[in-house]
């Protein structure tokens, strides 16, 4: 329970006088202030008030009742926390009222501690409304358009980053690990730029077949492929006006990373089969999960590419380097998964937080809203349970590796652990010298080594 000065006002809704004393008494004795109606009516008069936190009202009242009066708070004061008290028999009315919009309800006659437990719980729930609230108000429209969730420093920074790209036609090079919300960055710039009325168009490039990458890309003419009985647009004209997000970029066949270059710098496509140059206004965004500095240098990309597509790269932290950020992804990813499952709001339980904070999330926030989506599905009596996290590998402390029977190529391995350091630690240095257990000077001296400075 919190300390009695932080509990805020109260306004409890009564019209017998022996019960609303009786309730009123237990509030007022675990410091919350009170304000009492007897009637809807009265109720609403007294909604204004800015420090109330909550209401907490009987079914039956002087003039109206319990519903009624949870339709207007809930139209006029949607932050409060609502309490239905009802009669043994009148148990359906509270049902009714949870489904309604209320957060909770107690059926009379009850006992102090329900009413206390009830109301924490309620007060609880409200508080991670408001915080969720606070959050949209001060992140503004990038976030409510495209559901990224956080306030930890990286995705702050991340936030304002993408508010300043999103005005230019940059193109710009989206890094992480698979699952971090790379496409959400993409349709993030979108949506606040000035193409946000014109197509947005999303290619995963690991999934087309290599024999039909160009015609996916370019379009084609009738005929001109065994199975091409007609002509086709492809993603570039689609996306015309809008903007193209290459998805897994360092997927694409190096037989055709010159001709998308080519597209880049000119703004000019041509169909399979076709010598005609056709015109595209098209901005685009890619992304990888690889390094693909890193398939640079190994010949699996083409230098100019990396270079047109790199005009600026935004880097999304894997969530286990955000876990502050995983009680209130847990709150929005449970609230969206109930709404489109039809179940109730529901509150996870600390013990099962605690076990969702301490996994190590190698699917990062897709598979967190997998793992919510599943608690909440097999619930037993609306409270998810940690018996029902899914099966996966749990954080170590330390980690066993195993050396391959045919051994290992040294160089390969130290060059791929500093440059993956570099990228989780953002190019900070420090931190990822950190990340490795190295002492700076034996970090930067192998850095160099590799050729990685840069």
């Amino acid at each position: 329970m919190r300390q009695s000065e932080t509990r805020g006002r109260l306004l409890l809704v009564e019209d017998d006088p022996a019960q609303r004393e009786l309730v009123g008494n237990i509030l007022r004795g675990v410091g919350f202030a009170l304000s009492q109606a007897e009637s809807q009516s009265q109720a609403l008069e007294t909604l204004d008030q800015p420090d109330l936190v909550g209401v907490l009202s009987d079914y039956r009242l002087a003039e109206g009742d319990g519903l009624a009066l949870l339709q207007e708070v809930r139209q006029r004061r949607p932050e409060l926390s609502f309490i239905l008290m009802t009669a043994y028999g009148s148990i359906q009315h509270a049902v009714q009222a949870v489904r309604a919009g209320a957060d909770d309800y107690l059926t009379k006659p009850f006992e102090r501690q329900a009413l206390l437990l009830t109301l924490d719980k309620a007060l609880r729930t409200r508080d991670l409304r408001e915080e969720n609230r606070r959050l949209n108000d001060a992140l503004g429209e990038r976030e409510r358009l495209v559901d990224l969730i956080g306030r930890a420093p990286a995705m702050q920074r991340l936030y304002r980053q993408i508010e300043r790209l999103a005005v230019t036609d940059a193109t710009v090079l989206i890094g992480g690990e698979s699952g971090t919300g790379k496409e959400l960055v993409a349709r993030a710039l979108h949506k606040l730029s000035r193409r946000n009325e014109r197509p947005f168009v999303a290619v995963n490039c690991a999934a087309i077949p290599e024999g039909l990458v160009e015609a996916e890309f370019f379009g084609a003419e009738k005929g001109a492929y065994t199975g091409a009985q007609a002509a086709r647009r492809g993603h570039f004209e689609n996306a015309d006006g809008g903007t193209l997000f290459l998805d897994e970029i360092g997927e694409l066949p190096l037989s055709l990373q010159p001709k998308l270059l080519r597209a880049l710098q000119e703004s000019r496509i041509s169909r399979v089969g076709s010598s005609r140059e056709v015109e595209v206004d098209v901005r685009v965004l890619a992304a990888s999960n690889r390094d693909l500095a890193q398939e640079v240098r190994e010949g699996r990309f083409r230098e100019d590419l990396y270079w047109r597509l790199n005009v600026v790269s935004l880097q999304l932290p894997p969530l286990r380097e955000r876990r502050e950020d995983i009680p209130l992804l847990v709150e929005h990813l449970a609230a969206r998964a109930a709404r489109q499952h039809g179940l109730p709001p529901t509150l996870f339980p600390k013990h099962v937080l605690r076990a969702l904070i301490d996994r190590p999330w190698s699917g990062n926030v897709r598979e967190l809203a997998n793992s919510v989506e599943r608690l909440l599905l097999l619930a037993e009596d609306g409270e998810p349970r940690i018996e029902d996290l899914p099966d996966g590998p749990r954080r170590s402390a330390s980690p066993e590796f195993l050396l391959p029977p045919e051994g290992l190529d040294w160089e390969t391995l130290e060059r791929s652990l500093l440059s993956q350091a570099l990228q989780q630690a953002q190019g900070q240095k420090k931190r990822a010298a950190q990340l490795l257990g190295l002492p700076y000077k034996a970090f930067l001296y192998r850095v160099e080594k590799y050729g990685l400075d840069s």
